[in-house]
């Protein structure tokens, strides 16, 4: 794997009620990945970008949501997730302060 394509494999952190509950209990982070992503790109994605030993990768395919406006329907693009768990007394700040 080169260097490139792991940059550009996270897009962003997926910050949601359920994200944030995870982060708290299970020590996991969740990003939203390029489509194409597997678990060990994504693994080697975060441990490159922020210096934090990872226990295990889990993604998942979201398929987008059918939308009505007033020019009929329309359709969301499907994405790609990424659940990251963190080895323990490790964590990801995405703030940038420490």
């Amino acid at each position: 794997m080169n260097q490139e394509r792991l940059m550009n494999v996270l897009l962003q952190p997926h910050i949601s009620e359920k994200s944030t509950i995870l982060a708290d209990s299970a020590n996991q982070v969740v990003f939203k990945v390029v489509p194409s992503a597997t678990r060990v790109e994504v693994k080697k994605a975060v441990e490159l970008l922020f210096n934090v030993e990872v226990e295990g990768v889990q993604v998942a395919n979201v398929k987008g949501k059918t939308k009505r406006t007033s020019f009929g329907t329309g359709r969301r693009k499907d994405w790609k997730k990424a659940y990251v768990r963190i080895k323990a007394g490790q964590d990801i700040n995405f703030m940038g302060t420490e």
